[in-house]
């Protein structure tokens, strides 16, 4: 196999939030997989992540994607568009034009491109009728829209019924936890032809804080939502990437 060199870009959902590791850095499915990569291939790979938290899909396109294909990728992973699903105005054909838009540029650079979708949120969150039928509309489009490109490794995770359950997220409701991210890890390594620990699938429930209810959670993580929307700032502003500077090398780890 030629030595993988693996590049993703994206928003929370790659950069990892809600899977947070001890030490406050978040890890997520991006890293996992990148590491379950190497370790199924028996082989070291080069990593990078880009994706910042709280970008809208133009900005991840605009910011992200010429910087991730300027490191040469092998393969590039690309999900956007569950920022955007929370808006009330959300052009279904602006956002997948820019799914044709990554598709193109990683055809012209010869990056093997990896398409996601977003795990299903909806059912913890207000709203969430209104924002699933959003993101079924943008899933149903991006998945006609390269049913005629097999060469695309696609992991599509929104029609997962499984993970949109509560024991897959965090105590905010918007972002996977743990066990959701290794879910998410699990099927992109079953995408690009290798085995991931059959474990990820379903890892045993993993213990929360007590989950906020009523005027608790509008406190602690709607109000913050609607404030940012109201000064049209975003959780991301002022953040670097966190394996922005350039390739990481991953060993794999045996006994895996």
């Amino acid at each position: 196999m030629a030595s993988v060199r693996y590049v993703a870009i994206g928003d929370s959902f790659t950069e990892g939030v809600g899977d947070e590791l001890p030490d406050g850095t978040v890890r997520g499915w991006a890293d996992l997989a990148a590491q379950g990569w190497a370790d199924a291939a028996g082989e070291p790979i080069q990593y990078a992540n880009l994706a910042i938290r709280g970008k809208l899909i133009e900005p991840i396109v605009a910011q992200q994607l010429e910087p991730a294909l300027a490191l040469k990728p092998t393969h590039l992973s690309f999900n956007g568009g569950g920022n955007d699903m929370l808006r009330p105005r959300t052009g279904i054909g602006r956002i997948v034009d820019l799914f044709d838009h990554v598709m193109r540029r990683c055809d012209e650079e010869g990056v093997q491109l990896i398409v996601l979708s977003g795990a299903n949120p909806s059912a913890g969150l207000p709203l969430g009728a209104l924002i699933e039928a959003r993101g079924d509309r943008l899933s149903h489009a991006v998945e006609k829209r390269l049913e005629k490109r097999p060469d695309v490794i696609t992991a599509y995770n929104w029609f997962d019924r499984e993970l949109a359950g509560g024991e897959f997220w965090s105590v905010d409701r918007l972002h996977m936890n743990a066990r959701g991210h290794h879910r998410v890890a699990a099927r992109v390594i079953e995408s690009v032809g290798l085995t991931p620990p059959g474990e990820w699938w379903h890892l045993r429930e993993i213990p929360e804080v007590e989950r906020l209810k009523g005027s608790a959670y509008y406190r602690e993580h709607v109000g913050p939502w609607v404030r940012r929307r109201l000064s049209r700032t975003s959780s991301g502003d002022g953040r670097e990437p966190k394996f922005g500077g350039g390739w990481v090398t991953l060993e794999p780890v045996s006994g895996r």
